[in-house]
């Protein structure tokens, strides 16, 4: 592993998040205050010797001019003042042609090949009489170069005023920098500390009614979007705690009847020598319908606490042959209520779980045969699926109805409407059915059918 990568890895593992951000910023910031300041300084510098060459090379021109075909030597100038022109000189290619005495600026070997024609004209920074200087070697004549040099002192001194300046600068930026990198870690965080601040409060307390403070509309970001999305995981939470805790409320309810007449029914057996044989068989019969009753509750509230279907025993049923089964499976429970089936000649096929459709069917149709008085029918009413719509069924009875005030209700659990109470269930049957039409992507709504009785739709 490169280093690179473990100190990307160390980074990442030590500090906390917004210790972490605020040295990002910090650093990109500083870094592009720096750079910008880097090449602020170039430019000056680069500038302020154009200028200084542009001076030479005019200078060396009007020496030229002034001076044509001059012998080696010194032309003009005295490049120890600051204030004085510039200064000339011509150098021969040949080192014995040097005049006596020599000249204040360098001959460098590039000199002589300039002068010899074996090299471009170029600039150079030197040194006279202690003082720094710029100096231009060009072409003059044959066999000769002409040397042009300026104090440089004002232009150095340019570009030191220009350093600290901007040396300056860049440390205001880092600083900036930094005070901006705090600002942003605790302002671009803040929405993430009220995240984790209500999800420790939760932790804490249990309680899934806190939500996280959302910005005024038309301020949403990906932080305003994670808020919400964590507030809604919240409601879905509270909602099923809530309605954990109701159904362990209304089961208990539920089963405290049927317990208690069973522990009175045990303890009369136990007693059985006391009892009449005609007591000990009423006793005992009602023992065991009250077994099966608390069975039938306890299997049933299993069933309720599935969320989903098992996805392996998910295959492609056809609902004509399963609406069948179960209607003859009601007609034999239910024999004083006529069940009166359509289906279409063409299959309709729904994937899903045969068992527990077999589940849904037979509970909506107990529901119908149960509410039915004797000799009217149950119409079940199966429909192919349309264009824009799935398959439908329909399971409607002549009963009573559902009343306005029931409607709402009649598929939560343990709930039984005024005309139910007297007859035999748990008020589970319903809540089931339509658990069992969510898992299979189905809606199972109830309504007041027309003429009377109730009509159970359930669309896939």
């Amino acid at each position: 592993m490169s280093a690179g990568r473990r100190l990307g890895r160390v980074w990442r593992r030590r500090g906390p998040l917004r210790t972490r951000l605020a040295l990002s910023v910090t650093a990109a910031v500083a870094l592009v205050a720096v750079g910008v300041c880097a090449a602020a300084y170039l430019v000056v510098r680069s500038a302020l010797y154009e200028q200084l060459d542009l001076s030479l090379t005019q200078s060396a021109r009007l020496a030229a001019q002034r001076n044509p075909g001059s012998a080696p030597g010194v032309l003009a100038g005295e490049c120890r003042f600051l204030a004085a022109p510039a200064c000339a000189e011509v150098v021969p290619a040949d080192p014995a042609d040097d005049p006596r005495p020599p000249g204040q600026l360098p001959v460098a070997p590039a000199a002589r090949k300039v002068a010899a024609g074996r090299h471009a004209p170029y600039y150079t920074n030197i040194t006279v009489a202690g003082h720094p200087a710029r100096m231009l070697t060009t072409d003059y004549a044959k066999g000769r170069a002409l040397q042009v040099a300026l104090r440089a002192d004002t232009a150095l001194d340019g570009i030191e005023e220009a350093a600290r300046w901007l040396v300056l600068t860049a440390a205001a930026g880092v600083l900036l920098a930094a005070l901006l990198g705090h600002w942003v870690s605790r302002t671009g965080l803040a929405p993430v500390a009220r995240l984790t601040a209500t999800a420790e409060r939760i932790a804490a307390t249990r309680d899934a009614r806190h939500r996280i403070e959302l910005p005024p509309p038309g301020r949403e970001d990906e932080i305003t979007r994670l808020a919400t999305s964590f507030n809604t995981m919240l409601a879905e939470l509270e909602q099923s705690i809530t309605a954990q805790r109701q159904l362990v409320a209304d089961a208990s309810h539920e089963l405290r009847t049927p317990l208690t007449a069973l522990r009175t029914n045990a303890e009369l057996l136990a007693r059985a020598d006391r009892l009449t044989p005609d007591q000990r068989e009423r006793a005992s019969t009602a023992l065991g319908r009250q077994l099966r009753e608390v069975t039938g509750l306890v299997g049933d509230l299993i069933e309720l606490a599935r969320d989903e279907e098992p996805t392996p025993l998910v295959e492609q049923v056809r609902l004509g042959t399963l609406v069948e089964h179960c209607a003859q499976a009601a007609r034999t429970h239910w024999p004083a209520v006529p069940f009166h089936v359509r289906v279409p000649a063409e299959p309709v096929v729904v994937p899903g779980v045969p068992a527990r459709l077999s589940r849904l069917l037979g509970n909506l149709l107990d529901n119908a045969a149960k509410f039915s008085p004797a000799g009217l029918p149950v119409e079940v009413d199966l429909t192919a699926a349309t264009p824009g719509r799935g398959p439908e069924l329909t399971v409607r009875d002549h009963g009573p109805g559902i009343s306005p005030q029931d409607l709402p209700h009649v598929f939560d659990r343990f709930y039984r409407a005024g005309t139910a109470r007297a007859l035999p269930g748990s008020g589970l049957g319903l809540a089931m059915a339509r658990q069992i039409a969510r898992a299979h992507a189905a809606d199972l709504t109830a309504e007041a059918a027309p003429g009377g009785g109730a009509l159970f739709r359930l669309t896939f």
